[in-house]
């Protein structure tokens, strides 16, 4: 007889990419003036003394925290999508924290009932894990960037701005005619946000979904994920938060109170200290900004051209080759960096180059790209 656990079928899901970069990481490692990690992109730089200070003061947290976020997270999300984001009509009903943007990315067709037959849209050079949620609830995944593009069916949208791995920027006028199209095809559309006060064009963020000259108030099937992750060094905390259409909340926070995706409480007192105090953002925005000043240049004067990279925390680079070689070469120079085969490139020709490493390794890194010129 047959159990029923030998006729389970596992899901099919790709090779993690990651992996077949193991072999350059010790290539890489084998330097002999040291390796220096220019792939994942975690930040290196310090948790913010104020956001460690509230985590700390909340480590008395002997009750369950609340799904939805505290009421002060709740108020502290809406503020700051009024201070930073030019969203000022936002309401604690609107927003939701969330255990880090990955989780959220990664689950939200599951969250929103799709499954076989449903369409999941995401740009065409994307992060992979909007192509694994679909997958994960059997969903078909479409990759196009054009509007016009996207089939009748599609139940879902994903746009990325600043994107990953490019570092693209989409403008108001290109946002609202996402929109738009979604709601032509009765799709929910989710703008991942992530990288969004990391803008290298000024100070202020790129624009949001949820702006005012996107949606004109009509925040219906609209949703906008942002990370702590890299404006406060939060990565650790898995910290982040979706805001957007008020039912849609609502039904991802219901299905998330019965499964126990909870941030845990002193993450939640930590996300309101780094949402309030811009000061480490606009700190941590500079040291950025001087790395790509360093980096960029010396990428230039080695024979790459740097493409897009206008927001974000990566570099777009290519010298026309294949991907694989030019992260070969770079291996041999001690550094690893990531093909363009991970996020859909076809062919693939570009590499993305983290700005994530300290003052030292960017240091090291430009003086190793002046021996590949």
């Amino acid at each position: 007889m047959t159990s029923g656990a030998d006729q389970r079928q596992p899901l099919q899901l790709p090779d993690f990419p990651w992996d077949s970069l193991a072999p350059y990481a010790e290539r890489a490692r084998s330097h002999p003036d040291g390796f220096i990690d220019l792939s994942v992109g975690s930040p290196v730089d310090p948790t913010p003394a104020v956001v460690r200070e509230a985590l700390a003061a909340a480590t008395d947290a002997h009750a369950y925290p609340a799904t939805a976020g505290s009421p002060a997270l709740r108020e502290a999300i809406v503020d700051w999508f009024a201070r930073r984001r030019g969203v000022d009509d936002l309401t604690v009903a609107n927003v939701l924290p969330t255990i880090g943007s990955k989780e959220l990315v990664g689950l939200l067709p599951f969250l929103l009932g799709l499954g076989k037959g449903d369409i999941v849209v995401h740009p065409s050079i994307a992060y992979p894990t909007y192509a694994i949620g679909g997958a994960l609830v059997g969903a078909t995944v479409v990759a196009a960037d054009d509007p016009a593009d996207w089939p009748e069916g599609t139940k879902l949208v994903w746009v990325n701005s600043p994107g990953n791995p490019d570092g693209s920027v989409l403008d108001v006028d290109q946002l609202r005619a996402a929109v738009a199209r979604a709601r032509e095809l009765g799709a929910v559309i989710a703008s991942d946000e992530c990288y969004a006060e990391l803008n290298w064009a000024g100070s202020e963020p790129t624009s949001s979904i949820l702006d005012p000259r996107v949606i004109a108030g009509e925040r219906n099937s609209v949703l906008a994920l942002y990370s702590l992750s890299k404006q406060s060094n939060l990565a650790g905390y898995r910290a982040a938060l979706v805001a957007g259409c008020s039912d849609l909340i609502a039904e991802l926070l219901g299905v998330r109170k019965h499964i126990g995706l909870i941030p845990p409480e002193p993450v939640q007192e930590a996300m309101i200290a780094a949402l309030r105090d811009e000061a480490h953002v606009a700190e941590q925005r500079e040291r950025y900004r001087a790395r790509r000043a360093r980096l960029k240049p010396a990428l230039e004067a080695a024979g790459y051209r740097v493409d897009e990279s206008v927001a974000g925390l990566y570099l777009w680079v290519t010298n026309g080759r294949d991907s694989w070689e030019t992260v070969s070469e770079f291996a041999d120079a001690g550094i690893l960096v990531v093909p363009g085969s991970f996020y859909g490139e076809t062919p693939p020709q570009h590499v993305r180059i983290a700005l994530t490493a300290s003052d030292a390794d960017i240091t090291e890194t430009v003086a190793r790209l002046e021996l590949l010129a």
